[in-house]
């Protein structure tokens, strides 16, 4: 079903290996091209299990064909069991990945969060309840943006299969991905290839700059 795109990003993964050899991207210098073995199908069905989420097939796709990690957007895709995290990096706090995602929309808080009214007291009630991890339900961390910003692909709910931001860390709530410029929301698939294209399209433009230096 996918082995059209599947083939078309590999082919594409090779080109950017090959011109960006001095891992002059943003986040080239954190995954270096490197990507995670492979995955099997019984390794897909045992997280699936221990989660209770279905991946979405174009993942699971990728997952048995080009890899389980590494090599991706921003500083590179995580390796699946290490998404299942409230925050990447971080392991004393699961995600609520087996709970349903209940969000439809881009969610957020109204707050003014430097009113100095409050108390402290007050705020960190507020921020406890902001950051907990029931808002982000059903989403599987799967790229570290930067900035406390996570990439994720909702494996369980609403939104099922589409990549959403999780900006909360600077107060900006949780949103589909539109980072990449694309207007529509996007499958795992269609996300990554995004990026390869751009990525390509960066070097090239880096090559015509570096051509046009004065000598």
């Amino acid at each position: 079903m996918y082995e059209q795109q599947l083939a078309r990003i590999q082919d594409k993964l090779h080109a950017l290996r090959n011109a960006d050899v001095e891992l002059s991207l943003f986040g080239a210098e954190s995954h270096e091209y490197v990507l995670e073995p492979v995955w099997t199908t019984e390794q897909i069905k045992q997280f699936e299990q221990k989660w209770k989420v279905q991946l979405p097939r174009d993942y699971q796709a990728f997952l048995l064909t080009v890899g389980a990690g590494g090599t991706g957007p921003y500083y590179g895709l995580e390796k699946p069991e290490d998404g299942v995290y409230a925050v990447l990096g971080y392991d004393n706090e699961l995600n609520a990945i087996s709970d349903p995602c209940t969000l439809t929309e881009a969610w957020n808080w109204d707050y003014d969060w430097y009113d100095d009214s409050r108390t402290e007291e007050e705020w960190s009630r507020l921020e406890h309840e902001y950051y907990d991890p029931k808002w982000s339900a059903g989403m599987l961390r799967i790229s570290d943006f930067g900035c406390g910003v996570s990439m994720n692909l909702v494996v369980k709910g609403s939104s099922y299969g589409e990549i959403w931001a999780d900006d909360r860390a600077n107060s900006n709530g949780i949103y589909p991905d539109h980072y990449m410029g694309n207007k529509e929301r996007l499958c795992f698939l269609d996300w990554y290839e995004l990026w390869l294209d751009q990525s390509l399209l960066e070097c090239e433009e880096q090559v015509r700059e570096s051509s046009n230096e004065p000598r």
